[in-house]
């Protein structure tokens, strides 16, 4: 008799264990029935992934084991929804995904990240102001703050001593200054797993560079000029850095203070966050990039290039403040991700 009975003790037991998940991808098939998948953060497209995966694992061996009809049907409705909505994702061309990327996840999660890449930018901020004001004081302090090759012999503004190049070229160089201004970023990224200490080297270090260089063009009379000229494209630039930089401390976080997480677990999901972070400082840096080496180099007035700048700056603000938030508002309060 009790091996008669055996059969629906296993399956109650596995209903009790499994039960969990299912109304958790129930919660996110309900969600995706209102409001759809756009809604979705990346990391709530990826547990919906995998809980489709579990779910059709548990209905397999819901099917080798002969448990009741009525645990086979459910789990065969609740596979069924689930598969139209993970193949209907995955069957999104890659152009909807590229816009989704930078409409609204690129976005919310500098949004998310926004104590990481504060730092970073009170760094940078902090290392520019005292790095202006020793060279400012005394102009061989530039030594001591950068090594010599990037330190630039001061004859001319750094509008004519930066772009004497022909106009034919700015497709090239627009390829030159966007390679090198992602392999600066990358290294601040990467920092990351040094604990973190690169990354915050990294940040200091450009800091110093545009503090340093500033007084330096200051010194010599060209100081407006100096800010005028980065201005276009170096609100972009600079942000993309301390982007980057925030995405390597999300690295560093995850080692040094994993909370209730196990280390491999935070380091994980902190390197989704990251990867985000990093692919949309590529599109950034393009940006940058382009303007650097078409609207940067004219022979524009002073009082134009600040205002280009002052544009540049104002849009960002906006897309970092506000892009992905009208459909994040009408979310259904379900749960949160970590």
């Amino acid at each position: 008799m009790s091996c008669d009975k055996s059969p629906k003790m296993r399956e109650r037991l596995f209903v009790t264990r499994r039960q969990r998940g299912w109304e958790r991808l129930e919660e996110l098939l309900s969600r995706a029935d209102r409001h759809g998948l756009r809604t979705f953060a990346p990391d709530e497209l990826q547990e919906l992934a995998l809980d489709y995966r579990s779910a059709t694992t548990d209905l397999a061996a819901a099917q080798t084991r002969a448990y009741s009809p009525q645990t086979r049907a459910y789990l065969n409705r609740l596979t069924a929804r689930a598969h139209a909505y993970v193949y209907a994702g995955s069957a999104q061309n890659g152009w909807s995904r590229i816009v989704d990327f930078f409409r609204a996840t690129f976005p919310r999660e500098i949004r998310r990240s926004a104590g990481v890449i504060l730092g970073c930018t009170a760094l940078t901020v902090i290392a520019a102001a005292i790095a202006y004001w020793l060279v400012i004081q005394r102009p061989l302090n530039v030594y001591a703050l950068l090594p010599g090759e990037w330190i630039p012999t001061i004859d001319k503004s750094l509008h004519d001593s930066n772009f004497a190049f022909d106009r034919s070229y700015s497709p090239a160089v627009a390829s030159m200054i966007i390679t090198n201004n992602i392999k600066v970023a990358m290294l601040a990224f990467a920092g990351g797993m040094t604990l973190g200490i690169l990354t915050l080297w990294e940040i200091l270090e450009n800091g110093l560079m545009v503090g340093a260089l500033g007084a330096l063009f200051a010194g010599k009379g060209f100081g407006l000029d100096f800010w005028a000229t980065i201005a276009p494209h170096g609100v972009i630039e600079l942000t993309s850095i301390q982007i980057a930089g925030g995405a390597g401390l999300l690295l560093a976080q995850a080692v040094i203070a994993p909370g209730r997480l196990r280390r491999i677990d935070a380091l994980k999901a902190n390197a989704r966050r990251a990867g985000v972070l990093m692919i949309g400082v590529a599109g950034l840096l393009c940006v940058a990039g382009t303007i650097e080496a078409f609207v940067s180099p004219q022979r524009t007035p002073i009082a134009f290039r600040c205002a280009f700048g002052t544009l540049t700056a104002v849009l960002l603000f906006a897309y970092i403040a506000f892009a992905g938030r009208r459909e994040r508002a009408r979310e259904p309060k379900v749960g949160r991700g970590t």
